[in-house]
C-alpha cells in the first residue's frame, strides 16, 4: 500500500454490456479451436482488450480486405453491419460469425421497415461509427445521420420525419433533439432506441461520481458511449478524469487519503479497470 492510501473503488455495473460479452465469448471460443479468426473492423473499441485478442490471434480486416478474402470465417461485432457484408461474404464463401448485438439487429429491423414504408428517415449518431453506417445501410444509405441538431439548420426536410438514434447517444441529448424538432414544427414520429443497458448507466453513475472526492473514468477513445459516460460523471463529479490505461495516472491527481471511484463504458474490460485499481493503491 503505498503512502497516499487511496480508497478505491470499482463501478459493479461498469464494464462489458452483454452486447460486447457475447462477442468476445464467441471470438475466444473460435480462437481456442482455430487458432485465429478474422474480425470485420475493432471488436470492441477499446485497444488495450483489441491488442489482448490480437494475442489470441485475432485478426481485424477493413472492408477492402475483407472483399478481397475467400473461404475463411469473420466475425461480425456487435455493432452489426449493412446488408452489403452480407452480400459479399455470400459471393466470396465466407462463413460469418454473426455477433451483431440483438439491440442492434432489432433497430436495424425497424429502420428497414420504416425505410420500406417510404417513410424520411433521420438517425441521431456519430458520422462514421460502425453501427450507424449499419443502419445506414438498411436504407440504401439514404436516411439523414447527424449527430448535432445544428446539421440540421440549413437543410430542407419534408413535414413527416421519423426519428432513430444509435443505441449508445445520450439520452439527454436524444430528448433535446425530440424537443428542437418538435418545436421546429415537424410531424415526428420519434423513437427512443437508446440501450437500455447504456441508459440505466446514464442514470446509476451520477450517484457513484457524487459518492467519491474523485473518479477516474476509464474507456478507449473511440468509444462513443465512453464519450457520453464520462460527460455524465465530470457533470456530477468535477473531479473526474479521462484515462485509457493506467499509465495515465498521476500522483498529483490526487490527494492523501482520497476515495477514488473507478468506471468505464460498456467496452472496457474489467480486467483494465482493476488494472488501475491496483496502481492508485500503489500510491
Amino acid at each position: 500500500m503505498g503512502s497516499y492510501q487511496l480508497k478505491v473503488t470499482i463501478d459493479k455495473d461498469s464494464g462489458f454490456c452483454f452486447g460486447v460479452i457475447y462477442a468476445i465469448d464467441m471470438a475466444e471460443d473460435i480462437l481456442a479451436a482455430d487458432g485465429y479468426l478474422y474480425c470485420l473492423g475493432d471488436i470492441v473499441h477499446n485497444d488495450e482488450e483489441v491488442a489482448r485478442l490480437k494475442s489470441l490471434g485475432l485478426r481485424i480486416i477493413d472492408h477492402e480486405e475483407f472483399k478481397s478474402l475467400h473461404n475463411e470465417k469473420v466475425l461480425i461485432r456487435a455493432h452489426g453491419e449493412a446488408p452489403d457484408t452480407y452480400r459479399t461474404a455470400l459471393e466470396n464463401n465466407i462463413t460469418l460469425i454473426d455477433a451483431s448485438c440483438p439491440v442492434v439487429l432489432k433497430l436495424q429491423n425497424r429502420i428497414k421497415t420504416s425505410f420500406d414504408q417510404k417513410e424520411k428517415i433521420l438517425i441521431f449518431g456519430k458520422h462514421g461509427h460502425a453501427e450507424v453506417v449499419g443502419l445506414q445501410g438498411q436504407t440504401n444509405n439514404e436516411a439523414l445521420v447527424f449527430q448535432d441538431i445544428a446539421e440540421l439548420d440549413n437543410v430542407e426536410l419534408p413535414q413527416n420525419i421519423t426519428l432513430y438514434s444509435q443505441t449508445t447517444k445520450s439520452m439527454e441529448k436524444f430528448y433535446e433533439v425530440k424537443d428542437e424538432l418538435n418545436a421546429r414544427g415537424y410531424d415526428l414520429n420519434a423513437n427512443d432506441t437508446i440501450c437500455r443497458q447504456v441508459s440505466n448507466r446514464d442514470k446509476d453513475l451520477p450517484v457513484f461520481a457524487k459518492s467519491f472526492d474523485k473518479v477516474v473514468f476509464v474507456s478507449g477513445v473511440k468509444s462513443s458511449n465512453g464519450k457520453v459516460l464520462y460527460e455524465v460523471c465530470r457533470k456530477h463529479n468535477p473531479n473526474t478524469f479521462f484515462i485509457s490505461s493506467s499509465s495515465e495516472l498521476q500522483q498529483s491527481m490526487f490527494e492523501p487519503g482520497d476515495t477514488v471511484g473507478i468506471a468505464g463504458a460498456t467496452s472496457t474490460p474489467m480486467w483494465l479497470m482493476e488494472e488501475v485499481k491496483a496502481a492508485l493503491e500503489q500510491f
